[in-house]
């Protein structure tokens, strides 16, 4: 077994539901998803990672039909995941399970070409209708974000209604976030495996792009952003 690849759970009987690949660091949450999803004839479980390295190399060997995967993770996020397992798999289809609430990710992961988006807080009742409707080649969000995404269609996706943060790449949003969160550099640099020098840059870009001056305007709205999109 690779040094990369965690042991494979699921199900071996269930031959005939799609081959599921389950992707988050948590192991707590991972193995309680497996578990729960085991239960159903729908899907049967290939494999877990709880990194992206770990995920491209699961995908690779188990060649899964679907993928279950995380935002937030160590390293490469699971948006530039979705790209790169896409890149290589162009029929795999992804459902975005995460801790964030919609309006941060749900259509960033759409854009990178994921079939949903399902919050961990809902992940038992909505889960299986979630990949039901993937399987079946449809996209599962929330009917409030359906609303949502429907009233920027029709606004048009450059008007001035969408939100300051849309101008920040994937990692950006996420050090932002952090940041939003009280974490100093040297955590966040820490948590994402990154040197403290990076965080420092993205922070530098952040601030230009947001239009800030000084760092203290920049904390003090990230803290008021995260508060705000927690609720």
């Amino acid at each position: 077994m690779s040094a990369h690849t965690l042991p494979i759970s699921g199900s071996p009987a269930n031959v005939l539901g799609k081959r599921l690949l389950v992707v988050d660091d948590h192991p707590v949450f991972r193995h309680g998803i497996c578990q729960y999803l085991s239960q159903f004839s729908d899907v049967s479980i290939c494999g877990e990672a709880s990194n992206a390295q770990q995920a491209l190399e699961a995908m690779r060997l188990h060649k899964p039909e679907l993928a279950l995967l995380d935002v937030s993770m160590p390293g490469t996020n699971g948006i530039e995941l979705i790209k790169h397992m896409l890149a290589e798999e162009p029929a795999l289809a992804i459902l975005v399970i995460s801790m964030h609430d919609e309006s941060l990710y749900a259509l960033r992961a759409l854009r990178a070409g994921a079939k949903g988006y399902v919050r961990k807080q809902q992940a038992i009742e909505n889960i299986m209708e979630a990949l039901r409707k993937v399987i079946g080649g449809g996209i599962y969000v929330s009917l409030p974000f359906t609303e949502k995404l429907i009233f920027k269609a029709i606004q048009g996706s450059e008007g001035d209604l969408g939100s300051p943060v849309d101008k920040l790449s994937d990692r950006e949003l996420e050090v932002l976030q952090l940041f939003g969160r009280g974490k100093t550099t040297r955590e966040i640099a820490d948590s994402l495996h990154l040197s403290v020098k990076t965080i420092e840059t993205h922070r530098m870009h952040i601030k230009e792009k947001l239009g800030f001056k000084e760092a203290d305007e920049l904390m003090k709205f990230a803290a008021e952003w995260v508060e705000v999109a927690d609720h």
